[in-house]
Formats: C-alpha cells, sequence, structure tokens
C-alpha cells in the first residue's frame, strides 16, 4: 500500500501538523508502549474529520478512532492503514443543565466544567482518565457512577460523513459496553443531563474522590487503568491479590503491588509483556478460584510477526 500517495491526499485538506505517516502510538496511550501507525490524522474539525473519513473509504484502507488512548494496548506491530485521534477535537458548550462535550475533551475536564458551573451529577467521572469519547464507548464508572446514569444523547458522524444524533436509550449502554462496540460511528459529542447542586459540596465530593484514587492506584507508573471487568459476585483486583500474584513480572511489565487490578509499565514494557502477564493472570485465577476474568482494556493492532 503507498501510504505516501494517501498522506499527500490528506495534506489537501487537513493542516500538515495533524497527519502523520508512521506515527509511534506509544506516544498517545497511557501505557508508553506499542507501535507505530501507518497514517495518523488528528482532526481539529467536524470538516477535517469528515475530509480524512472520505478518503479512507476512498481508499478502502483500515480505519481505527483512538482517543486519549487511557485503557488501550497497542500491539507491538502498530496499527495498519488509517488511525484517526480525537484528541484535537475538545470543545465545551453549557446552556441552564446541559453540558456537551466534544469526545476529544478529558473526561476528568467534563466533571471539572461542570463544577465550574455549579452543575451536579459528573462528580465519579473526576478521577477515570481518558477522553469523553472512550468514556461513552466503554460506559465508564467509578464510584457508584457511571456514564449511561448522566448522558442524554451523543452525537456522531457515519463512515459516509452523515451526522446524527442519538438518545441515550438507543445506546446499548452496560456494563463496559455500548451500541459504539458494534458499529462504525466515531463519536463526535456527548450531552449530558445535569442538575443544579452547592459548588462546596461538589468539590468536596471530588476531592474525596480523587484523593481516594491517588491513595489507592499506581499513578506513578504508565498503565492501561483498570484491566478487568468485575466478574460476577466477586472483585477482580481481591481474586489477583488472593492468587498471589501482585509483583508478578514478564519483561518491564508488573501486576501492581499497589493495586492488584492494574498491570504496570516499570521497565520499557512491550505490549507482548503486557498480553503474556494478562494471559497468566487469568490462568492463575482461573486454576485457583474457577472464575473467568474478562478484559475491559481494548487490545488494538498487530503482532511483530503479523507485519508484511
Amino acid at each position: 500500500m503507498n501510504y505516501e500517495s494517501i498522506y499527500n491526499e490528506l495534506l489537501n485538506h487537513i493542516k500538515q501538523e495533524n497527519v502523520c505517516l508512521s506515527e509511534p502510538l506509544r506516544n498517545h496511550v497511557y501505557t508508553k508502549l506499542g507501535g507505530n501507525a501507518d497514517l495518523f490524522v488528528t482532526p481539529e474539525s467536524i470538516d477535517e474529520l469528515k475530509a480524512a473519513l472520505d478518503i479512507r473509504k476512498k481508499t478502502d484502507i483500515p480505519l481505527t478512532i483512538l482517543g486519549s488512548g487511557s485503557n488501550v494496548i497497542i500491539k507491538d506491530g502498530g496499527i495498519r492503514g488509517l488511525t484517526i485521534g480525537m484528541s484535537k477535537m475538545t470543545n465545551f458548550f453549557i446552556e441552564g443543565e446541559r453540558l456537551v462535550v466534544q469526545s476529544g475533551a478529558a473526561i476528568i475536564e467534563a466533571s471539572r466544567k461542570a463544577l465550574e458551573h455549579r452543575l451536579s451529577g459528573l462528580e465519579f467521572a473526576c478521577g477515570i482518565p481518558g477522553s469523553v469519547g472512550g468514556a461513552l464507548y466503554m460506559n465508564a464508572g467509578a464510584y457508584g457512577g457511571q456514564i449511561s446514569e448522566v448522558l442524554d444523547r451523543a452525537t456522531v458522524m457515519t463512515q459516509d460523513g452523515e451526522i446524527l444524533t442519538i438518545e441515550t436509550e438507543n445506546l446499548a449502554l452496560g456494563y463496559r459496553e455500548s451500541i459504539f462496540m458494534e458499529s462504525d460511528y466515531v463519536i463526535l459529542e456527548a450531552e449530558f443531563g445535569l442538575s443544579q447542586g452547592d459548588p462546596v459540596v461538589i468539590k468536596a465530593k471530588m476531592d474525596a474522590l480523587t484523593e481516594a484514587r491517588e491513595s489507592k492506584q499506581p499513578l506513578e507508573y504508565p498503565s492501561c487503568g483498570s484491566v478487568f471487568k468485575r466478574p460476577p459476585g466477586h472483585f477482580a483486583g481481591k481474586l489477583i491479590q488472593e492468587s498471589n500474584l501482585q509483583g508478578t513480572r514478564i519483561g518491564g511489565a508488573e501486576v501492581s503491588k499497589k493495586h492488584a487490578g492494574f498491570i504496570v509499565n516499570i521497565d520499557q514494557a512491550t505490549s507482548k509483556d503486557y498480553l503474556d502477564l494478562i494471559d497468566l493472570v487469568k490462568a492463575t485465577v482461573k486454576d485457583t478460584f474457577h472464575v473467568e476474568l474478562d478484559t475491559e482494556v481494548i487490545v488494538l493492532g498487530e503482532d511483530l510477526e503479523e507485519q508484511v
């Protein structure tokens, strides 16, 4: 595939600083590992996004959408085709108790923006890493709250460039799942329905949740966040801890000694280190407790040996 010619065509429609050839994706994910994207575009506007999708459709190359990469592992061989990173689409709009946020904005910033305008409902998100789009994709949640409880609707773009608004009840939001996992929609915006609140009370709750996160999670190392979904009737971290896996290491990846539900990059880990350690954890927990752990982290790309 002649990606250089596609790159040149993209430059006809998108600012040069928003288009890259063979971009190292480790610079765009929280784990700080993974291979390169053949083409990487970070659109600043709806027009740039539509141009990228039009060219992608015309050339029929693979497409991957990336938020801020907080809950993602990119394999060592990188991602083929076009990867679109949404991190430059970060605008906010507030009208009354409605907070509209573009998908590339950090969900933590959305919670802070709500606080600025004395709006309550997004306090639980003050410690969730990642983008608004990623939070919708995963129906992210923490500390007793989740996105589906405050989301009114989402605005998306189809692969044909059509813009649609979809009500929350039609987004199939469940535990760490949504319609976006089965569709090719690109998330543009989220509209949250919040309520007026006392900013002192809102801030106090956010401060308490932030302190709880910082005290319990291994934020001093790169990671992909919580690796496993909560198994019915159990807590993944507790099962991993009671399997004596904390501190277990493969290459530069380690099961966190601070929180067993996290795998951290402590010494230039590869994606293979991460994925091999995930497999070891799953196998050990199954052997010890007869419980299957399912990952919530999204794995993208190819192994090195798959590259042609």
